[in-house]
């Protein structure tokens, strides 16, 4: 079950009951003359969506995870943030929370396709810029002729621009979909923008390229897949897009995201390295072997807390549940948080628009790779976008991405509903969180109801 099914049969409404109800039930505190003030009365997470804790329980008790959170907000209410077990299953891991630190992998593509909007926003890009104006050597690309058997190329018929790049039509390949001799051409120039275990690091690192520049340089000498603007295809468009960002702002890729969107929104739980002292918040990743989940990549040595070659843009970031939240709430309320504003309202509208070429349409990714499916859907900067307003579903303009970890997000921008829900393990698909997510976040919404 994907995300987009979760959105679109009632999710974001049981989200926005129980904010609404959160809010009725904690009354701002009234201030009388020479008394003190009226105390602040606390509704448990649990008493407000009861349902959906009981879910999370379940598959602690159960043993399907070691732990869960989610962050359900709407409107400027309060964020709930329902959680159940440990951040591993270390004995004595901490308890999962809104702060614990999570793998987001391609959940950081849509961080990087909102700095890239911020670009456009300032004059410094423009969506149908070719790309090779700020890297030149993508001026002259070649087109595989059959991508999956041969690198016999020709000429391509026209640039890769900006907006290929934020939407996956570039005609970049992506290892976790590419085939054949172009994959091993992939593989062979280290194109390979993931972190997944620090026994993989050590073998990927020495072919790895050590910068942004380099890394953009490599990808491209290799042929694309489809002629830019003629295709959607999962891809490495938004790690190239990191080098972007550096040339168009004259400062570092990780600077600039830190600068123009992590510091103004506090989020500070948000590492492309992990710091030591930060360690003991950190989740262990998992890997489903059959029934059997064995740690991939456990915290105390996770590769995360080794510096990476370059900052993926595609799949580098390690956040919280409450970090992810506060991102969300700037776009939700169209691009300020806290009265603190990082982008215009229509730079929000444009980046949750469909940015597709004409004629290009996409029908969504498999679950393991943590992005969306369904019918209605079109993409915009690093995320996937509904066209239509739906009868009790989302709104135009949601927008919406996972990561191959498990982790999911989205945003509904015209009903002012946000959510994300962090787990972490391989793959993505393996429990169908997502369904049964949607049929508990229905019942505390009948129930709230009632």
């Amino acid at each position: 079950m994907k995300l987009m099914h979760w959105i679109s049969t009632g999710g974001l409404a049981a989200l926005a009951a129980a904010t609404a109800y959160a809010q009725q039930a904690q009354p701002r505190p009234q201030m009388r003359p020479q008394a003190r003030p009226t105390p602040r009365m606390t509704i448990p997470v649990n008493a407000l969506l009861p349902a959906t804790s009981a879910l999370f329980d379940s598959y602690v008790a159960q043993n399907k995870m070691p732990g869960i959170v989610g962050a359900f907000g709407a409107g400027d209410g309060p964020t709930l943030f329902p959680s159940a077990g440990k951040i591993s299953d270390d004995p004595n891991a901490p308890a999962a929370g809104p702060d614990s630190l999570w793998r987001v992998y391609s959940m950081s593509k849509p961080i990087t396709g909102m700095s890239a909007m911020m670009l456009v926003e300032d004059g410094k890009l423009n969506l149908d810029d070719p790309v090779s104006k700020y890297i030149p050597a993508f001026k002259d690309m070649k087109v595989a002729t059959s991508p999956d058997t041969s690198l016999a190329t020709r000429p391509a018929t026209r640039p890769i621009t900006i907006r290929n790049l934020l939407t996956h039509t570039a005609g970049l390949g992506y290892t976790i979909v590419t085939k054949g001799p172009l994959l091993k051409e992939y593989e062979r120039l280290g194109i390979l923008p993931l972190s997944v275990s620090a026994a993989m690091e050590t073998k990927m690192r020495p072919v790895r390229p050590k910068s942004l520049e380099e890394f953009a340089n490599r990808v491209a000498t290799l042929p694309l897949i489809a002629d830019p603007g003629t295709k959607w295809s999962y891809s490495i468009g938004l790690d190239v897009m990191g080098r972007v960002i550096e040339v168009a702002s004259g400062m570092s890729f990780e600077r600039f995201v830190q600068t123009r969107l992590f510091d103004p929104l506090k989020m500070k739980s948000s590492f492309w390295q992990v710091p030591q002292s930060e360690v003991g918040r950190l989740a262990t990743n998992y890997a489903f072997v059959g029934d059997t989940r064995t740690p991939l990549d456990p915290a105390a040595t996770s590769v995360f807390l080794q510096k990476p070659s370059f900052p993926y843009g595609g799949a580098g970031l390690v956040m919280s549940a409450r970090d992810y939240d506060r991102f969300l709430h700037m776009i939700q309320d169209g691009g300020m948080l806290d009265g603190v504003r990082v982008m215009k309202p229509e730079t929000i509208a444009l980046a949750t628009s469909n940015l597709l070429p004409a004629g290009v349409v996409f029908g969504g990714v498999g679950g393991g790779t943590g992005g969306t499916q369904g019918s209605n859907m079109g993409f915009g900067a690093g995320g996937s976008v509904v066209l239509a307003d739906t009868p009790n579903g989302p709104g135009k303009g949601t927008y919406a991405w996972g990561g191959a970890a498990g982790t999911i997000a989205w945003v509904d921008p015209s009903k002012h509903s946000r959510g994300n829900v962090m787990v972490n393990y391989f793959p993505a698909d393996r429990i169908p969180l997502r369904q049964q997510v949607v049929a508990a976040l229905l019942q505390d919404a009948a129930r709230l109801r009632r």
